[in-house]
């Protein structure tokens, strides 16, 4: 089992910044490929970045490349997501996920652990 808790969350005015935090607990957090996705209101959960096992490879959603950058620090089992440039449709609920994967995945069903997710608010 890993457990995940997302924080950094909050409200930012468009073109700010936030940095989301990701912290694992449980099994190896190196073990683990990681990744983030967000879920606003009706819609679907929509993939934003992963990354591997070992931090050497990550991947965006189109819609976020060149804004948003995520990495990671094994030796404190936490996942970082930093958000620049923030835009309103930004705004949602932003979860992190586990998969067991060397290699960062972008669909939902590859992720077997998720946090309770935090939200993030742009105002326009």
């Amino acid at each position: 089992q890993v457990q995940l808790v997302e924080s950094g969350g909050g409200l930012v005015q468009a073109g700010g910044s936030l940095r989301l935090s990701c912290a694992a607990s449980g099994r190896t957090f190196s073990s683990y490929a990681m990744g983030w996705f967000r879920q606003a209101p009706g819609k679907e959960r929509d993939f934003v970045a992963a990354i591997s096992r070992s931090g050497g490879s990550t991947n965006y959603a189109d819609s976020v490349k060149g804004r948003f950058t995520t990495a990671r620090d094994n030796a404190k089992n936490t996942v970082y997501l930093q958000m620049n440039s923030l835009k309103p449709e930004d705004t949602a609920v932003y979860y992190c996920a586990a998969t067991p994967y060397s290699s960062w995945r972008y669909r939902v069903g590859d992720y077997n652990y998720w946090g309770q997710g935090t939200q993030v608010t742009v105002s326009s």
